[in-house]
């Protein structure tokens, strides 16, 4: 079961990018202003928030809410704990490491 989460929360959100951008291309080419590179690397490293911006920067005024950006925050907050989540729980198996 845990193992099935990990792999939910890791995969889910580039699976749903990759997907929407597949979907709707031209939203992606109107938020990024036709620069593949930036896409590609948001779904990649830094899904959610890639996922976030694309929802908030749609709009006619871009991100202009303080709201807009704290959704985006916790979404980077996401992406970080998606990364170093299991790091710290298995702090005990690395060799040398005295943690507490």
């Amino acid at each position: 079961m845990c193992c099935a989460f990990t792999i939910l929360i890791l995969l889910g959100p580039r699976f749903a990018g990759a997907f929407w951008w597949l979907v709707n291309p031209n939203l992606w080419q109107r938020v990024f202003q036709n620069k593949m590179i930036w896409p590609v690397l948001g779904i990649i490293f830094l899904p959610w928030v890639t996922l976030m911006y694309v929802i908030f920067a749609q709009g006619p005024g871009g991100i202009d809410s303080i709201w807009e950006w704290l959704f985006i925050g916790l979404a980077l907050i996401a992406d970080i704990g998606s990364y170093t989540g299991g790091g710290y729980r298995h702090r005990n198996r690395i060799p040398g490491y005295s943690g507490d």
